[in-house]
């Protein structure tokens, strides 16, 4: 009985010392698996990409969806509202900003009435559909900030401001 003791008790010390030294290692950095920063490329944990932003599966049904494009640095950021091949997306879909940026979307004329309203209904614009019509919101909490047309959010017309 010692023996088999024995036996259990060095191979639980010896796959421990192995299992610090695979978390040491992949802590440690290097390899594909490392983040970086945003790019047009990422996925946002859709699909890959760099795991910093994850949306969970809120862009799942957005084609115009490709990364989140950094607009860091910037006071005001313009995002088109009826963009798109069906003209039921926004242009881009997917922003990070600093806090105290103002974003406004503009509406293309296309795809009938649009509007934005966030999903906690912390903003929400009128339903508009003139070409060059305005809505702005200024974000002063860093946050994610899940957005959508109200009439179109079944069709994929969905967005993300995220403020770091």
């Amino acid at each position: 009985m010692t023996d088999q003791h024995t036996t259990r008790r060095t191979f639980l010390k010896a796959s421990t010392g192995t299992a610090a030294l695979v978390l040491v290692a992949g802590c440690a950095g290097g390899g594909d698996d490392e983040p970086s920063a945003p790019s047009d490329d990422d996925t946002g944990g859709n699909g890959g990409g760099n795991d910093e932003y994850d949306f969970g599966d809120w862009f799942d049904d957005v084609d115009n969806y490709d990364g989140v494009e950094d607009y860091t640095g910037e006071s005001e950021v313009t995002v088109m509202n009826g963009a798109g091949g069906n003209n039921m997306r926004y242009d881009p879909p997917a922003i990070v900003v600093d806090e105290g940026t103002t974003v406004v979307w503009e509406w293309t004329g296309d795809g009938g009435g649009h509007d934005v309203t966030h999903e906690d209904g912390e903003f929400e614009s009128d339903m508009l559909t003139n070409a060059g019509d305005t809505f702005e919101h200024t974000f002063d909490e860093a946050g994610t900030y899940r957005y959508y047309c109200s009439p179109h959010v079944t069709l994929g017309q969905k967005g993300v401001v995220v403020v770091e």
